[in-house]
């Protein structure tokens, strides 16, 4: 009998912003499961003139040496322009999120760059609460960043492992929980929590 290969998530960044007066890092992820390669965000691919003063410098993932081709699906896990920007690279593709999420990003205004979650070819599966992508797999709604932000919940293993996209920024917001996705972090237990802009993942106690 051949053994299944286990499960693993990999952070790769793909740019870096100036927020403030220090450089903010981007991190999309990358989970490898026996059924399929799933990215969680897409990180962004070109500037735009709404976001000059953030000064991007970009690090496509191509450079990586991830093949876009060998890509299953996507998940975004909010739609803010440093997590959406790449959805376009995999038109064609199955790209989940949640209902809420993409009901505000086309209705509300300066929400993020439209016409990047709306490139040409990409194609939503909207999910409305819990849903099994993958076994072992599962997105989870978690309020608190924006009001259809979603939590990508990963069994591996070494144990319950996290994609929170900006669920929480900095590791002190899941130290002390405040929003209902960060709680809702806190209650699974994780090993590790990886978030959008730290280049490791947190785990209690560290």
């Amino acid at each position: 009998m051949t053994s299944r290969k286990p499960v693993t998530v990999t952070p790769i960044r793909v740019a870096t912003l100036l927020a403030g007066e220090e450089r903010m890092t981007v991190y999309v992820h990358v989970i490898e499961h026996p059924d399929g390669r799933v990215l969680v965000d897409t990180g962004m691919t070109e500037l735009h003139p709404a976001v000059a003063d953030m000064d991007p410098r970009l690090e496509p993932l191509t450079e990586h040496g991830i093949e876009l081709d060998s890509i299953t699906a996507v998940v975004n896990t909010h739609l803010h322009f440093d997590h959406c920007g790449g959805n376009h690279l995999f038109a064609g593709r199955p790209v989940y999120v949640q209902r809420h999420e993409l009901e505000d990003t086309r209705t509300h205004d300066d929400y993020t760059i439209r016409e990047w979650v709306d490139a040409a070819g990409v194609n939503y599966i909207e999910v409305d609460g819990e849903f099994e992508l993958l076994p072992g797999v599962r997105l989870l709604p978690a309020p608190g960043h924006t009001r259809g932000s979603q939590i990508v919940v990963v069994e591996t293993d070494g144990g319950t492992v996290v994609i929170a996209g900006d669920t929480a920024v900095w590791f002190g917001e899941l130290d002390e929980p405040v929003t209902e996705g960060q709680r809702l972090i806190r209650s699974l237990n994780p090993h590790q929590v990886w978030l959008a802009h730290v280049a490791e993942p947190w785990s209690a106690g560290s």
